[in-house]
């Protein structure tokens, strides 16, 4: 029995903080010999002020959110592979990003959640939340934040 996880999951949202989550979680999940997910989360609800009149429809808007989402998730895939790192499968998933990160960690039952944080200070804290402090306060699993 091994103490390293045999699933790692990443979470990322392509931002420039995301890039040393994605390159530690790739090079944990080959030296552990692990499998290695990776999941971008497009952004929940759209901005009810999309809908006024003869603007896009909910649909148009959550369309181009789950676009976006698709673009990110396959520029990290390919960032992972392009510098060794193999990986198992990718997800896109819609909606509120902690609750959908916990969420698949739970049905792939991964032994570790790996994200970056844009370590935000306590009152943009406060007033935004946090999908890495709500990962850690809910994941089943331990969870690894990469910090510059």
């Amino acid at each position: 029995m091994s103490i390293f996880p045999t699933k790692v999951l990443l979470a990322t949202d392509g931002s420039e903080d995301a890039k040393l989550a994605n390159d530690t979680a790739a090079d944990l999940a080959s030296s552990t010999d692990s499998e290695l997910y990776v999941v971008t989360v497009g952004g929940g609800q759209p901005d009810p002020g999309y809908y006024l009149e003869g603007g896009p429809t909910y649909e148009q808007v959550r369309d181009v959110i789950r676009r976006e989402a698709e673009g990110i998730l396959e520029a990290q895939v390919k960032s992972i592979e392009e510098s060794g790192g193999v990986v198992k499968e990718s997800f896109i998933r819609m909606g509120d990003r902690a609750r959908e990160v916990v969420k698949l960690s739970e049905e792939l039952d991964a032994g570790l959640i790996v994200m970056g944080s844009r370590g935000l200070g306590g009152l943009k804290r406060a007033f935004m939340g946090s999908v890495s402090d709500a990962v850690v306060r809910y994941a089943h699993c331990p969870v690894m934040i990469v910090r510059r």
